[in-house]
């Protein structure tokens, strides 16, 4: 289901790296319609891969193919509060965003790379390697695009980028402290 979910989730996002392609769906479905079936295709995508992490890692599946040391671990932790702030920055823009030019991909690039390596199992392997490659790529696409691919939000000054460090951090407690041991069952502080 995790590779399902990958196919699905990543799929819809190289999709719009297709220009043309996005372009003609757009032209014969309209943009609100391309819009939800984007939607609907990447929640759904992102579900499944939760979900098929969730049993993967819950019913014996787990395929261990290198422990990694206790250090890598702490290493992610704080690799983690960075990339949060840069996904928050893509969308509070300031001197952060202007500095990255695409801070959402940074952020999730170093997600990816912090969580590869933390994780020796080959299923963390196969969900954050191919968001990892997704997020190279994209990033190589869009120096290749004519337009930004991004909605057209203002870009403010130094006062975005504190509020968007402050909800970095909040969303970042939100994640150690809630989302991964409550959802996913993996605790992250004082493990």
């Amino acid at each position: 289901m995790m590779v399902v979910g990958l196919v699905l989730f990543l799929g819809a996002h190289v999709f719009t790296t297709r220009r043309e392609a996005r372009a003609q769906v757009i032209a014969k479905l309209g943009e609100a319609p391309y819009k939800l079936a984007y939607t609907v295709v990447a929640l759904a995508g992102l579900v499944l891969i939760v979900w098929g992490f969730a049993q993967y890692r819950n019913n014996g599946g787990w395929i261990q193919v290198w422990t990694p040391p206790k250090a890598l671990k702490h290493i992610n932790l704080a690799l983690m509060l960075p990339a949060v702030i840069m996904i928050v920055a893509a969308y509070i823009r300031g001197r952060i965003y202007t500095t990255l030019k695409h801070p959402m991909l940074a952020g999730v690039k170093l997600w990816a790379f912090g969580h590869l390596l933390s994780n020796g199992d080959l299923g963390g392997m196969i969900l954050f390697g191919s968001i990892l490659a997704w997020a190279v790529f994209d990033r190589i696409s869009l120096k290749r695009r004519a337009d930004a691919g991004g909605p057209p939000i203002p870009v403010g000054g130094v006062g975005n980028d504190v509020i968007a460090v402050v909800v970095g951090v909040i969303v970042y407690a939100a994640l150690a402290f809630a989302f991964h041991p409550v959802v996913l069952g993996i605790p992250v502080i004082g493990n």
